[in-house]
């Protein structure tokens, strides 16, 4: 019954948007490759597995792909739709790319300004990241500019409000570049497993990700829980909220509260 399901949502999804649903299996599909990797390669990058972090980029890129696979979906008769998939698929595919390469060779990616070479680099997924993050922008408009009548309005604002906070905290990736690192205090320290995340220091990361999920946590907890506009207008706010207090949390360079 559930691989049936399974099944029948990807026949959906891939109706919707092909070429997004085509690139987040891709992605997916090369994170369990690289986890395997993982397990069989221990080469570190600042003391951690060098294979962590494209597999973290690998995910992230493939969830964030699948779900805008589905709300493009809500979009088909309009314009630019097939530029944004191919945008994505080249920024976000070159990004990809870049910290698999310097992952297997046991580099840096990000941060790395050991040469003028790594550093055009750093600038270039740095663009990439932007470009495909204010294109997203530009859907979420759209999803404010044109009439879904088939769709619930609590769950409209949901898709809305999801996008606009996708945006926001991807763009935070700014204060990382800016910061030249993604932790504040010091780099040492306990981390939690595989995500690295500072449990001693502020770490810029966290805000990053609570953030970014928006674009999937509302809209589910608005279809299925809520079903109410003004409950997903708070519940937006509220997620926003607990996004920034992570910011700043981490701009003092603290973590949960506790000063390092």
């Amino acid at each position: 019954m559930i691989n049936r399901f399974m099944l029948d949502f990807l026949v959906l999804l891939k109706s919707r948007n092909a070429c997004l649903f085509y690139f987040g299996l891709v992605c997916l599909f090369g994170a369990v490759i690289m986890l395997l990797a993982s397990k069989f390669n221990h080469m570190q990058i600042n003391s951690v597995n060098a294979w962590y972090k494209p597999v973290k980029f690998a995910l992230s890129i493939g969830i964030f792909s699948l779900t805008m696979a589905w709300y493009t979906g809500y979009l088909d008769s309009y314009k630019y739709i097939g530029l944004y998939n191919w945008l994505l698929v080249v920024c976000l595919g070159f990004e990809l790319t870049y910290i698999t390469f310097q992952a297997s060779r046991g580099e840096l990616s990000h941060y790395n300004r050991s040469s003028t070479l790594y550093t055009w680099l750093t600038v270039a997924m740095a663009i990439a990241a932007i470009v495909a993050t204010l294109y997203t922008g530009y859907i979420g408009i759209m999803f404010c500019s044109h009439n879904f009548p088939t769709l619930p309005d609590y769950y409209l604002w949901a898709i809305r409000l999801g996008i606009f906070l996708f945006v926001i905290f991807a763009l935070e990736g700014a204060v990382m570049g800016a910061n030249g690192s993604s932790r504040v205090g010091a780099s040492d320290g306990l981390t939690i497993p595989f995500l690295n995340w500072s449990l001693k220091y502020g770490d810029l990361r966290i805000a990053h990700f609570v953030g970014m999920h928006a674009l999937q946590v509302l809209p589910l907890f608005a279809f299925y829980v809520f079903k109410d506009v003004k409950l997903v207008i708070y519940m937006g706010l509220m997620y926003g909220a607990l996004a920034l207090f992570c910011l700043v949390q981490a701009l003092n360079a603290k973590v949960f509260g506790i000063s390092a």
